[in-house]
């Protein structure tokens, strides 16, 4: 195996974003080659059971001016044809979360 072991080396960086019901992970791994992609992980608990129920997609560093632009322009179009309000959450110190309004929305 190496000097490190599997987990190890795949988890490079992890960013955890809360965005009310729904909690996204953007995670940095490595291929065995040393190769950066993304993973972004959509997490959200099911009502019916409590389950939580996660989506995920890997975006290699080869598509990322093509995905950004991809988003960008989807973004763009929701904004010119509907207002896009932002939920900014603070969460208390017990875990639950007060959503608050805010125009910024940007990528």
């Amino acid at each position: 195996m190496g000097e490190f072991d599997n987990k190890e080396r795949e988890e490079v960086f992890s960013k955890k974003v809360r965005a009310g019901k729904r909690t996204y992970f953007f995670d940095v791994k490595a291929t065995r080659s040393g190769d950066y992609y993304l993973t972004v992980t959509e997490s959200k608990k099911r009502l019916e059971d409590g389950v939580f129920v996660k989506h995920k997609i890997f975006l290699y560093k080869e598509d990322f001016e093509k995905f950004t632009e991809g988003l960008n322009e989807t973004v763009d179009y929701i904004k010119s044809h509907q207002d896009v309000v932002e939920k900014r959450y603070e969460y208390s110190e017990n875990g639950e979360h007060v959503g608050r309004a805010s125009d910024d929305f940007s990528f």
